[in-house]
């Protein structure tokens, strides 16, 4: 008699390849969503007697699904008009974190929450190695990023004047010439800090830093002084930099002003010098700012997190972790665009993007589901047309089953 059930696998495996098939279509434009894709293997067989060869002759029972492989391939990066988001471009996930559980998702649909949490659309906690005395510790415990969202940046007083300047050795003596930089007090407040280089001598000029007159109420020290120069146009004294350049009275009530007068970089080298060419400032900085808000933050390719302030500054967050797997396949899907390490897959290890075979980041983009519709339409037809013959089966065996019992009667 005909085995209803060796068709009834069919059709079972094939409802499920049609229903792997449905959820691929279903999440075309999931983001990051990952294709998959059902396979099959036969049953065992029974042995019913040998060929005059002495060859088995085997009946099969069926087939059943062996598994269900997931496509990890690049889906498309598109570029958003949301700045929360961030796309993977290679292998790897992003490691979010809700109630102590944490998952693995290619999905980069990040967003801000009223505190300035950075967590996905289901409010996990996005996980990165967070900034500790201005530098990023990797070896740090994982910890939520959270951005500085209604923050102020406190203002911060100028404590370097770095200046290049050359002064013009056919000058007269007498002449003058004046490099102006914007310094800040304690309190944020721009004041107009000018050096006037004034030729005492073929080699020697003196210099004296003022504010203007209403800024300053007290009697400035270490401001003034001379700037010799060698045969060859090259600072001699001071040799090192001026410290301790003091205007102990502000008028809008902030601290004493203090700061160096830099006339060498980093390396020695001095940066304001004598030739015969006229005076000119070629370059003035310093290291003050006002108080500013938080703006906005970005991310770079290794997964860098700055915050920008509406003073011009930035500030380091922290970094974005990215983890890996042994076997992608492994992991199990718990839905919500999430992952889960198995024993199957291996523990992740988890570092930074664009090291160890890492993605890299990319910001203000979102990765693409990976599902091809031309592709899913031609395996739905294979699949329909399968379970159609497995049905045509069941009713040839019970067309077969009735004309037996057709012949006892």
């Amino acid at each position: 008699m005909p085995n209803f059930s060796i068709a009834l696998t069919g059709l079972e495996a094939n409802s499920i390849a049609l229903n792997t098939i449905g959820n691929n279509l279903a999440n075309l434009n999931t983001t990051a969503y990952k294709g998959q894709s059902t396979t099959f293997e036969d049953l065992f067989y029974q042995q019913i007697g040998t060929s005059g060869s002495n060859d088995p002759v085997q009946v099969g029972v069926g087939t059943r699904v062996s598994g269900t492989a997931t496509s990890f391939a690049q889906g498309t990066i598109s570029t958003s008009a949301n700045s929360t988001d961030m796309s993977l471009s290679g292998d790897g996930f992003f490691v979010v974190q809700q109630g102590g559980v944490q998952s693995l998702t290619r999905a980069g649909n990040f967003q801000l929450d009223s505190v300035g949490n950075l967590t996905t659309i289901n409010g996990e906690s996005v996980m990165g190695f967070p900034s500790v005395g201005g530098a990023v510790g990797k070896s740090s415990t994982l910890a939520p990023l959270t951005l500085p969202v209604g923050e102020t940046q406190s203002a911060q007083a100028t404590q370097n004047v770095s200046i290049s300047t050359n002064l013009d050795a056919s000058a007269a003596v007498g002449a003058q010439f004046q490099t102006p930089v914007t310094v800040y007090d304690t309190l944020g407040q721009s004041h107009v800090a000018t050096v006037t280089y004034t030729k005492a001598s073929a080699t020697s000029w003196g210099y004296a830093v003022t504010l203007p007159a209403a800024d300053e109420t007290g009697t400035p020290t270490g401001n003034t002084g001379t700037l010799t120069f060698d045969s060859t146009g090259k600072l001699v004294t001071p040799a090192a930099n001026v410290a301790g350049v003091t205007f102990p009275g502000m008028a809008d009530g902030a601290s004493s002003m203090n700061f160096s007068l830099n006339l060498y970089n980093a390396g020695g080298v001095a940066t304001v010098g004598q030739s015969a060419l006229a005076s000119n400032n070629v370059t003035s900085n310093q290291d003050g700012f006002p108080a500013g808000t938080y703006q906005s933050f970005k991310v770079d390719a290794q997964g860098i997190v700055s915050a920008s302030f509406s003073n011009g500054n930035s500030a380091l967050i922290g970094q974005v972790a990215v983890a890996s797997v042994n076997n992608d396949n492994g992991l199990t899907r718990t839905g919500d665009n999430n992952f889960q390490t198995t024993a199957a897959s291996g523990a992740s290890t988890i570092g930074v993007a664009g090291t160890g075979g890492r993605a890299t980041i990319e910001d203000d983009s979102l990765e693409q589901s990976n599902v091809d519709i031309s592709t899913e339409f031609s395996n739905l037809i294979v699949a329909q047309r399968a379970f159609e013959a497995n049905s045509k089966t069941v009713t040839t065996f019970d067309t077969v089953t009735q004309d037996a019992i057709s012949m006892i009667r």
